[in-house]
């Protein structure tokens, strides 16, 4: 196959955008008493190439050279915690074309705050009757939430309570101190716990998940909206974790789970109604962890009945309910499209501060990380010929997962990998800490009968695998799933040996230079929400727990799907964006959350409109005979 595949240079131009008008919003008045109804705008959705420029993952590179366009100068001394650092010399790094696209960017993010009315969808709401009804509690997503330092020893001393991840002390430390930030940021790599002297902890409260850093909002707008309807911090709680750690050791360590299961216990004894519980992203699995671990014997106590006594409602927004592909390759080498479709200047920038080999290194040492490796294997992703997502004419399927260039060097495999085989080559070359971790706190099968799945409820590791064990057996409960489609997302890649393999401990990077057909600097892209691929986010909600063994109770699932219809110059994609992260700030996801939290979520309606059901059904999971 490699034999008929084109090459050119990564520097190809790209053909010129052709500039567009801003999609207006909609602004009518709202006449009293009128009942609720979501918002649909008719406008086509703008088909265009998306350029990526912030790698949001670690988000340093972003935060330092935006910094230096939101201050009035380059010169940040009214920061405290930059001190008397330029940005100049962070500009000094990185290329001209690359340095304008953030000009741009930061350009449209001042002038979408000085435009966009945060309380917007909130207080039409309450104009229309809408009050807080049950207690609600948000469980962020990976990355979300800040750490801070709380460790007493030398190393830790100068950032003591100050936040080493989502903060501009982060990016202070990276570029200046980054070995000791490093030191900070990874668990100990045998126990998946602190490492000597260390110790970095989710900071708390709202403040925890509203922005990453100053001007880059996650929960900001569903917090203004909530606020808008009656909500604060009597009956709202934001449960933010320490996102590092495996599941099992959120627990051992900060008792994360006993504190949710008191949060909730004590809101749903106080307000007298039951429990709204929000998630996002990884957070949707911590709940479906949760769920098992509050009613088992070995965790919570709580019986097969606590979520039916008191959890209303879960809302599920882009849950990587069956992981993310883009996870094996950001553990595997460090890499994902954010930085393959880097230019190579901009490429060499970003190595300066956090080369690849650097980045894959952190993130094994994170095991929550890898709690988000695609889960169910060839029966969901598909084998070398087949994928339930396939299109039509598709030149290769998309079940080809990793695929190689051959003979061109030892470290490279002599065949392609379907995502089965990249798991194993992915435990088969990493270290044995990183294979001892996985293997002792998840799995990635597929329960083929209602017998299977009830022996995985005495099994911890199969506690975040919604294909191995079930829903709660709680009949009144609803879950409601939220999340974008119609942004391309990552699904297939194709690897080359290091350029100089004696010079890293990589065995394989991404063939970035291969551009033709399908393939974009070594990526092939399929359907999701631009992070989460479209199988994990909707085969679950729209078929697999409509399976009895996976949801004996009959809970009642509602899916609505929302098209990715971002504004051409609005730098967060604007209020119809349905990006796994800019979707927080969506008009339409806002008005579901208040909708359900106000007590009438019973009224919405199932709105699939990509094409989940189609791939569902040839998925080879099966119902028991």
């Amino acid at each position: 196959m490699e034999s008929t595949l084109r090459r050119r240079a990564v520097g190809a131009d790209n053909p010129s955008e052709s500039s567009q008008d801003p999609t207006p919003r909609d602004e009518s008045p709202v006449k009293p008493g009128e009942k609720v109804k979501v918002i649909h705008h008719e406008h086509r959705p703008k088909m265009r190439k998306r350029r990526n420029t912030f790698i949001f993952l670690m988000g340093s590179l972003f935060g330092l050279v935006a910094a230096g366009f939101l201050a009035k100068s380059n010169d940040l001394i009214e920061l405290p915690e930059i001190g008397e650092l330029s940005m100049d010399s962070f500009f000094d790094v990185l290329p001209a074309g690359f340095v304008k696209d953030m000009r741009d960017l930061v350009k449209g993010e001042r002038d979408f705050l000085d435009s966009y009315d945060s309380f917007a969808v909130g207080l039409k709401a309450r104009s229309e009757g809408l009050a807080a009804h049950h207690p609600i509690i948000m469980v962020p997503g990976v990355i979300s939430t800040g750490l801070e330092s709380w460790g007493t020893a030398n190393v830790s001393r100068p950032y003591f309570r100050k936040r080493l991840w989502g903060s501009w002390t982060m990016m202070k430390a990276l570029v200046l101190d980054k070995e000791i930030w490093k030191k900070h940021i990874m668990l100990d790599k045998r126990t998946g716990l602190d490492p000597p002297n260390i110790k970095l902890r989710a900071a708390q409260g709202f403040d925890a998940t509203d922005f990453f850093i100053t001007g880059y909002w996650i929960w900001s707008k569903i917090l203004e909206n909530l606020a808008s309807i009656g909500y604060d911090p009597t009956n709202s709680f934001s449960a933010a974790y320490d996102w590092r750690l495996s599941y099992q050791n959120l627990e051992r360590r900060d008792q994360y789970f006993t504190r949710l299961k008191s949060y909730i216990e004590l809101a749903h004894e106080f307000s007298g109604q039951k429990v709204v519980l929000a998630s996002h992203s990884m957070g949707s699995q911590v709940l479906f962890y949760f769920f098992h671990w509050v009613a088992s014997a070995q965790g919570g106590k709580g019986g097969d009945d606590w979520v039916d006594r008191h959890i209303e409602a879960w809302i599920n927004i882009s849950g990587c309910m069956l992981g993310a592909v883009k996870d094996v390759t950001a553990i595997l080498s460090g890499e994902m499209r954010d930085t393959a479709q880097l230019n190579s200047f901009a490429v060499y920038g970003l190595e300066r501060f956090l080369n690849k080999e650097e980045r894959a290194e952190i993130f094994r040492a994170m095991p929550g990380m890898s709690a988000m490796l695609p889960i169910g294997g060839d029966a969901v992703w598909g084998n070398l010929t087949w994928a339930p997502d396939d299109q039509p004419g598709q030149k290769n399927s998309f079940g080809s997962f990793l695929n190689f260039r051959r003979g061109a060097n030892w470290t490279t495999p002599d065949k392609n990998f379907t995502v089965s085989d990249a798991m194993q080559y992915l435990l088969d070359t990493t270290d044995d800490w990183y294979r001892d971790q996985i293997q002792k706190s998840l799995s990635h099968g597929i329960a083929h009968t209602s017998a299977e799945v009830e022996a995985n409820e005495f099994d911890s590791r199969k506690w975040t695998n919604p294909l191995e064990t079930r829903l709660p057996l709680a009949p009144n409960l609803k879950i409601y799933c939220f999340y974008g489609v119609g942004k391309p997302t990552e699904r297939a890649y194709y690897y080359r040996s290091p350029e100089f393999p004696s010079l890293t401990n990589l065995n394989v990077t991404i063939d970035t230079a291969l551009i033709v057909d399908e393939i974009d600097h070594g990526v092939v892209m399929g359907e999701g929400d631009g992070t989460v691929n479209l199988l994990s986010s909707g085969y679950m909600c729209a078929k697999g727990w409509h399976m009895k063994r996976y949801n004996p109770a009959g809970v009642q699932i509602r899916v609505v799907e929302m098209p990715h219809e971002p504004e051409r110059f609005n730098p967060r994609g604007g209020p119809n964006t349905a990006d796994h992260v800019d979707i927080l700030g969506r008009q339409k996801l806002n008005e579901l959350i208040l909708r359900v939290a106000a007590g009438k979520g019973h009224l919405i309606e199932d709105s699939i409109i990509s094409n989940i059901r189609e791939y569902a059904e040839k998925v080879q999971v099966y119902e028991e005979e």
